[in-house]
Parts: C-alpha cells; structure tokens; sequence
C-alpha cells in the first residue's frame, strides 16, 4: 500500500467514527472565519463511508458553514483592526483586495459566488464585515451559495457510492504524486 492510499484508508477510518459529524460541524464553521482546511475533505469521504446520510451531511455543513461565516462577518465588523496587520502581511491580503472589489461591484452576488467558488470564504466573510454588507443578504447569499456546493460534493459522493470508495482507493496514490507533482510544477512556472 503506498503512502496516498494508507493516508485514504485512514480518513475513510476517521469518517466512520462516532464523533466524526462533530469535528465536520467544527471544521465547516472554523473555516469560514479562519481554519485554512475546507469541509470537503471531511464531507466527501463521510458521504462516501456512509451514502444515506450524504444530505444530513451537506446540511450540517452548510449550517455551520453559515454559522461560521456569521463570526467572520462579526470579525470584519467590530475587530478588523486587529486582524489587520496579519491579513497584511498574509498570503491572502490579494484575497481579500479581490473581495472588497467584487463587493463593490457585486455585493449580494460576490458572497453567494463566493460561497461555491475555491476562493477562501472567510476572506470574503471578513471583507462583507468590514465594508457593512446588510446581513440578511450576507446570510442568505452565504446559505444559496454554501449550500450548492456542500450538496453538489455530497451528492456527487452519493452517486459514486461504494464503488467510487474503491476506484478511489486504487487511484490515491497516481492522484497524490500527481498533485504533488502540479504543485511543483506550479510553484516554479508563477516564481
């Protein structure tokens, strides 16, 4: 068994464990204000290890997820002066120059894409905070948006099922290296 794979086998363990709906409830609500590791990788092998329960799954994280993005809203509003200096000196301070952009542009629109896209939500949690976005738009674009894409990952994860649970575990280790490999790749070609 190779690294990728063993790694595979090991969080389809974890996404099996009784407490595993609350660490998912935990991770989709820390992310949306400031944890850097998305609910997918938690949502996708817990819809994946268990398929009747993908939609529970997708409304817990959606929930949280909102839950999380209202904290970062708060954030932006009443405390962005001291999360200033290490936005500033972050690797997301491009993020978030692009939020406060598409906010002026946008607004209700930039948090409902904002909510699907890859883009780091909390960025734009933060940004619709300090620039005084109403907040019922911010909850209802981050709850249309948040919750497209967790039920699109779980529902893809349904419809996969089992067998996509094996064809994935063959595949860990090529999907792995590969990234790997892209990442590298990447960093050298934007240096």
């Amino acid at each position: 068994m190779g690294l990728f794979s063993s790694l595979y086998a090991k969080v389809m363990q974890w996404s099996r464990h009784k407490y595993a709906i609350y660490c998912l409830a935990v991770v989709s609500f820390s992310e949306s204000s400031f944890f850097l590791i998305p609910p997918d990788v938690m949502l996708a092998p817990m819809t994946l290890a268990k398929p009747n329960k993908a939609w529970f799954y997708a409304g817990i994280t959606t929930i949280s997820s909102v839950l999380g993005g209202l904290l970062g809203y708060f954030i932006g509003s009443f405390a962005f002066q001291y999360i200033e200096p290490w936005l500033l000196s972050s690797h997301y301070v491009d993020a978030f120059h692009l939020a406060v952009s598409w906010f002026e542009q946008w607004g209700f629109w930039a948090i409902l894409l904002a909510g699907f896209t890859p883009i780091p939500y909390k960025v734009f949690t933060i940004a619709s905070g300090t620039l005084g976005m109403a907040l019922i738009p911010f909850v209802l674009g981050s709850i249309i948006g948040r919750g497209a894409r967790f039920f699109l990952v779980a529902g893809l994860m349904k419809w996969g099922g089992e067998k996509l649970e094996s064809q994935l575990h063959g595949w860990m280790d090529r999907i792995g290296w590969a990234t790997i490999i892209l990442v590298i790749v990447g960093y050298f070609l934007l240096r």
